[in-house]
């Protein structure tokens, strides 16, 4: 199990500007962050940052990610390749309430150049106080695991021929 109420934090040259509000935002929560960078608005690749965040969730180093980059839709692509992680783009609060009570997803993917920050704290909150519901969703989640394993090396689907 991951410990409790941490997070892992990433963004890229576009998601620079929110990070450290967000961040402190989440402090504000009781939430420890580890901070994966990016540290400036110089041009970097989000799939570095994206990865960084969605590692350590994936190692149950942290509870669950945040990455924000100009859009968010990248950011959530690259995470979504990481075995264990379920990264949701979430534009609203709905949005993230949904992401984690049907769906259990363990990573928020915000954009910056879409959403201003007061959004984004009133989203982080929402996906950050929402608890798995379990029930009937925990089927479909588990339907989605079952998908994510049949492309793992070492299955025996034929995937990798």
């Amino acid at each position: 199990m991951p410990p409790p109420k941490t997070l892992a934090v990433g963004c890229d040259h576009g998601g620079f500007d929110l990070k450290a509000p967000l961040v402190a935002y989440a402090q504000s929560l009781g939430w420890t962050v580890r901070d994966v960078g990016t540290t400036s608005t110089d041009s970097v690749d989000y799939p570095d940052f994206a990865f960084a965040v969605a590692r350590l969730v994936q190692t149950g180093a942290v509870a669950r990610g945040l990455m924000i980059d100009g859009v968010g839709v990248g950011s959530a692509m690259v995470c979504n390749k990481v075995p264990g992680v379920r990264a949701a783009l979430c534009p609203d609060v709905f949005s993230a309430f949904n992401a984690r009570a049907h769906n259990d997803a363990n990573v928020i993917t915000l954009g910056s150049r879409t959403m201003g920050v007061e959004s984004c704290k009133r989203i982080l909150a929402e996906f950050l106080a929402t608890d798995f519901e379990g029930g009937r969703h925990a089927a479909r989640v588990q339907k989605l695991m079952d998908v994510e394993a049949r492309f793992l090396p070492g299955d025996d689907c034929g995937c990798h021929e």
